[in-house]
């Protein structure tokens, strides 16, 4: 499912247009975003919760070449599966 095919889905179950849908749906994203930008988490009941986690640093490879290089650490974004949506996938 791509965005245009959850704007027309949103749109149809909650009976909006899809402009409506699409601005809720771009809002729902920023929220989230900044949100995880300050640290927070992003918690939906029965959903799942976004978080950011912490990547230590750590040697890689340069396929390349072959030398030894270092990888940065970084702050990556992550979603946990709540237990309502494991539930019904499985």
């Amino acid at each position: 499912m791509n965005k245009a095919e959850l704007i027309e889905a949103i749109a149809d179950a909650a009976d909006l247009t899809k402009a409506d849908a699409g601005r809720a749906l771009d809002g729902l994203v920023n929220a989230i975003t900044d949100a995880l930008k300050k640290g927070d988490t992003v918690s939906l009941v029965g959903f799942g919760s976004f978080v950011v986690k912490e990547r230590a640093a750590r040697q890689g490879r340069n396929p390349q070449t072959g030398n030894t290089i270092t990888i940065a650490a970084a702050k990556i974004p992550s979603f946990k599966a709540g237990k309502a949506l494991k539930d019904a996938v499985n």
